[in-house]
């Protein structure tokens, strides 16, 4: 998936996350949880995958918006948690950066991960599939916008 323009590496003013952690996290966990399910009815989660996480607990944490994400996994659907769980199977922790070139593929996992952009806390195996079952989505083709132009 080609965006057409490139993420740049930044990061939010520190007063955004000072107020973020303020605010009610649960719906941050109603838009992901939204998202995963729209992909996975769409086909974009392989199957095999999602079985895996049955009955697992994640949490994304956008470090620099002070924002979590919290849901678990059952019967193939995703699920927000209200209340984040203090242990999670699987958390990642990220600035909104790292998680929007990991959404467009600018960056892989592993790369942010060894440029220690990406934590990705709990069990091994559990990321692994994760990561694998990212790697294996096919993004449709989004149409083109025609360019406007002045005439001068």
């Amino acid at each position: 998936m080609s965006l057409g323009f490139t993420i740049p590496p930044f990061r939010l003013p520190e007063i955004v996350s000072v107020i973020g952690v303020h605010l009610p996290q649960w719906p941050h966990s109603l838009v992901l949880v939204a998202a995963l399910n729209a992909a996975a009815k769409l086909g974009l989660l392989p199957e095999d995958a999602l079985a895996r996480l049955e009955d697992r607990t994640f949490v994304v944490e956008v470090l620099d918006a002070g924002a979590l994400a919290c849901f678990r996994c059952q019967r193939g659907v995703f699920r927000p948690l209200l209340a984040c769980p203090t242990t999670a199977d699987l958390r990642f922790q990220a600035n909104l950066a790292a998680f929007l070139q990991l959404l467009a593929r600018q960056e892989d996992p592993d790369t942010l991960f060894f440029r220690r952009e990406l934590s990705i806390v709990g069990d091994t195996e559990l990321g692994l599939v994760v990561k694998n079952m990212l790697d294996a989505i096919e993004w449709p083709s989004l149409p083109t916008l025609p360019v406007f132009r002045s005439r001068a």
